[in-house]
């Protein structure tokens, strides 16, 4: 059985020390995983026949199939990511960059989700989101924390908007970048444009050259736009798309579709005790026992046949097993009958 999830999602495996365990990382259409195996199927009576039995009574149930707890985390993959304090206006900067219509308004905390938009320079385009405002102590899960930033990680190129109007913009930039450092290094190493938002205000537009010159002497470029006008917002989509063609694009290290081979030969059993307890381990032993089944005296004929075949059965002799006493195969449990 085949489960579609969304690109971007990553795969993993609960155990005992929590959903550590990455099983796969799908970042690219139509690649798949396999997370777990089925079971063998069962043989039916006419397998069992010879020439001296042609009327067999058994037949082999299918063998059950892997059981997992999987969890499933989506990081939405985009080519650039809005961040910016709350209120910063990176919802109408989507709007006005792309077709995209995420809800504005007037207060923080407008989005609380991602938002994807496609912005078209050109013949070339790019994917745009939108995605929550950070606050402080984002990183260890504070606000929306670990559900926004998850998404930043997947973003190749970073626009930090900041709001003109605010007392200190250059304070609310170093802020941010502290949160995206905290959380990850390569978050912090991330190319980015810095974006000063809300030129079309008289207070922003006064401090334009004060604020240009501080964030140069900081090693910025800056660019100053109004995304609710409009004004800079075409010269920020070419300076992304020049920064995103400077940017390898993250290829598959493996195959899209994992190559499915047959099981290789069995491997060797092992026969322990735990107390009154004996346990068989083995793919082929277990398997049988597993399949087969022992409801009819043909059937465990049969299975005692294959096992002494197998040198099972003198293992369990050399480990003292005797008549009653309980033999684990797997999931079954039986009495063993010699």
């Amino acid at each position: 059985m085949a489960i579609p999830v969304p690109v971007g999602t990553i795969v993993r495996r609960g155990g005992s020390d929590g959903w550590s365990e990455v099983v796969a990382d799908l970042i690219a259409a139509r690649q798949c995983a396999v997370v777990a195996r089925g079971g063998r199927g069962g043989r039916g009576n006419a397998r069992f026949a010879t020439s001296t039995h042609q009327a067999p009574r058994i037949a082999e149930r299918g063998q059950k199939g892997e059981n997992a707890r999987l969890v499933l985390d989506l990081k939405l993959l985009s080519d650039v990511g809005i961040v910016g304090l709350p209120n910063a206006g990176k919802s109408t900067l989507l709007r006005a960059a792309s077709a995209a219509r995420p809800k504005v308004a007037d207060y923080p905390f407008t989005t609380l989700e991602p938002m994807l938009g496609v912005v078209e320079v050109g013949y070339e385009s790019f994917v745009l989101a939108d995605l929550p405002g950070i606050i402080e102590g984002a990183h260890e899960g504070a606000g929306l924390g670990h559900q926004f930033l998850r998404h930043v990680e997947r973003t190749r190129v970073l626009v930090h908007l900041v709001d003109g109007s605010q007392p200190d913009p250059v304070a609310d930039l170093d802020a941010l970048n502290q949160e995206l450092a905290s959380y990850s290094e390569d978050l912090g190493r991330k190319p980015q444009q810095v974006v000063v938002n809300k030129r079309d205000l008289p207070e922003v537009e006064r401090r334009v050259g004060e604020l240009d010159e501080r964030l140069r002497a900081l090693g910025y470029d800056p660019l100053f736009i109004s995304a609710a006008t409009g004004e800079g917002v075409p010269q920020l989509l070419r300076c992304l798309l020049e920064l995103l063609s400077r940017i390898q694009v993250p290829t598959l290290a493996e195959a899209e579709v994992p190559v499915l081979r047959p099981r290789g030969g069995q491997r060797p059993f092992a026969v322990t005790r735990d107390d009154a307890l004996f346990v068989v381990e083995g793919e082929g032993p277990v398997s049988l026992v597993e399949m087969m089944g022992m409801e009819s005296e043909e059937a465990r004929q049969e299975v005692r046949r294959r096992l002494t075949r197998m040198g099972v059965v003198t293992a369990l002799r050399r480990a003292g097993v005797r008549l009653g006493d309980r033999v684990r195969f797997g999931a079954v449990e039986i009495e063993w009958w010699e």
